[in-house]
């Protein structure tokens, strides 16, 4: 079952994804060669304590940190480590907050200096996929019919989607449902309704779509060693449209906070 979250739950998600947000501006401004995933993560655990709230990775089933860093071909839930980054990588940070209880949850993938045609491509298609997917967002159309538009969007530019990731219901927790694939057949599943909050998260590689898991049971990379990117916003549905709840828009009603 999908919740519905009332107004003043509402209040709690965005002020939650506002913090992902103010950490994503200052990760823009961050990186660049010779910063280690390390460096970025203790930066962002510190923006998310700051503003009166914890990282919602941290612990998350074990895992050691505040963000998932992924570089060039990992795919997701990377460990920071003190690698330093190179010009030409890319690097995916995903970052959980949890605010009063509620969740926000954003990920991105950057360049970091100057990025190969191939790597801006993988990164423009990525990000417009999500973009894509969101657009289609309202009450009353089914889930997959998202799915379907991030998985085709996808095919046309030839990129890869990862099957065995998906997008998912935001609240309380983490995870909840619904899972929300970015491929499949349009007009299935339940049905959007005002008030119920979603993780979309396009994961696209360049090669195949293949994946495996490292040694330490957590980073997940591409089989192929080609690279991939991800791009995820929490939003709410509304009766027309959705709210992106993981942005820096209407800082003004927030409390005071600091990046």
């Amino acid at each position: 079952m999908i919740a519905i979250r009332t107004a003043s739950e509402l209040k709690l998600l965005r002020w939650a994804g506002h913090i992902v947000a103010l950490c994503h501006a200052a990760l823009q401004q961050a990186i660049q060669p010779g910063i280690s995933g390390l460096f970025l993560d203790e930066m962002v655990e510190e923006i998310i304590r700051s503003n009166q709230a914890k990282p919602a990775f941290k612990g998350y089933r074990g895992f050691p940190n505040a963000t998932c860093i992924s570089i060039n071909n990992g795919v997701v839930h990377g460990i920071p480590t003190r690698r330093l980054l190179e010009e030409g990588d890319i690097v995916t940070v995903d970052i959980g907050v949890q605010y009063k209880g509620y969740i926000g949850d954003s990920a991105w993938t950057y360049g970091v200096g100057s990025i190969a045609e191939e790597q801006k491509f993988l990164l423009e298609h990525t990000e417009q996929a999500l973009w894509q997917g969101l657009n289609v967002i309202k009450a009353g159309i089914h889930l997959t019919t998202i799915s379907h538009t991030i998985g085709s969007y996808a095919k046309q530019h030839h990129l890869s989607v990862v099957k065995e990731l998906s997008g998912h219901g935001v609240g309380t927790a983490l995870h909840e449902p619904p899972i929300i694939l970015n491929y499949g057949k349009p007009n299935e599943g339940p049905i959007l309704k005002a008030g119920m909050v979603l993780a979309i998260e396009p994961i696209c590689n360049l090669g195949g779509g293949a994946i495996k898991t490292l040694s330490d049971g957590w980073t997940i990379v591409t089989k192929d060693g080609k690279n991939s990117a991800h791009f995820e916003h929490t939003i709410a549905v509304e009766e027309v449209g959705y709210t992106v709840l993981t942005s820096l828009a209407d800082a003004g009603s927030f409390p005071a906070m600091v990046n």
